[in-house]
């Protein structure tokens, strides 16, 4: 994108992706975190629930501190590294590791003059440590995710962030404002026009209910939203997330070329790319004058 004073600005699509159900079929802490401390999954989700009841707490600080007690408790060591190290173990849908490349190619090919650029964000409840140790970690723009803050030891001692099915919207407007930094506030009016990322130049990933918030968003803004499945299970969470006009469309989450999810995205960012070509053009229209 070019750098002189008045370029056309507003050229960049973004694909933001849940993590767990979305790219991967199972919760993140499922690979490696549950499996170090001997807990069955079902169990600990079991106990997790049933604290948020007893507590009356947020089931999102309630598991990320579950996970930092048993850990204590059975002295086995978590810390930053131990988390990097898990999400490494992390497994994806079936053309997920090559999908960001070859989607980013896709694009940038149908843009023809005009100029685009492509990023890949992730907006998630799970481990923001974790992701940032699996294999496609280098493909994203920013990761926003649960994460702990450390004490001088290395050792979690409270979450530093959480994100929530509702809080998650607040990273779509940072995406669309550009303001990536979360220390930065967002609250500032700033005319669509200024924004970095509009809202119909997005196309939101998700599996379910806590997705809700950030799909009727960014379909509200104009943009797109897709719902995925576990192929071959059920797709009447999606079914439902459709007939609320949540979502475009609905697939199997599987991510290989020429897969029914390749199709449509493809579909989805040829009106994207073609707008933003037709806008770019628009923009650098010659002034008119006086008549």
């Amino acid at each position: 994108m070019s750098e002189e004073a008045g370029a056309f600005q507003q050229n960049t699509v973004a694909l933001i992706y849940d993590f767990d159900g979305t790219l991967s079929p199972e919760a993140m802490q499922h690979y490696g975190v549950l499996p170090s401390l001997d807990v069955a999954p079902e169990d600990f989700w079991t106990t997790v629930k049933r604290l948020r009841k007893e507590q009356n707490a947020e089931e999102l600080l309630v598991y990320m501190r579950e996970m930092i007690d048993i850990a204590d408790s059975k002295k086995i060591k978590l810390d930053r590294q131990t988390f990097n190290e898990h999400g490494d173990s992390i497994k994806f849908f079936a053309g997920v590791e090559e999908w960001f490349a070859r989607i980013t190619d896709f694009a940038k090919g149908l843009a023809g003059k005009a100029e685009i650029n492509v990023e890949h964000y992730i907006i998630s409840s799970g481990l923001r440590e974790m992701i940032e140790g699996c294999s496609i970690s280098e493909y994203f723009k920013e990761i926003y995710a649960c994460e702990f803050y450390y004490d001088q030891y290395g050792h979690p001692k409270w979450p530093a962030r959480v994100i929530s099915d509702t809080s998650k919207t607040q990273y779509l407007f940072r995406i669309n404002k550009g303001v990536l930094d979360v220390n930065e506030s967002i609250n500032s009016h700033m005319p669509l026009m200024e924004r970095r990322i509009p809202f119909d130049n997005m196309i939101y990933f998700g599996d379910g209910d806590t997705d809700v918030p950030s799909m009727t968003v960014v379909m509200k803004g104009g943009g797109h939203a897709v719902a995925v499945h576990k192929p071959g299970e059920s797709n009447e969470k999606c079914i439902g997330l459709k007939k609320a006009k949540r979502i475009d469309f609905f697939c199997e989450a599987d991510y290989r070329d020429g897969s029914e999810l390749d199709r449509l995205v493809k579909d989805t960012l040829r009106v994207i790319v073609s707008r933003i070509a037709l806008r770019q053009r628009i923009f650098e229209l010659p002034p008119v004058g006086p008549t």
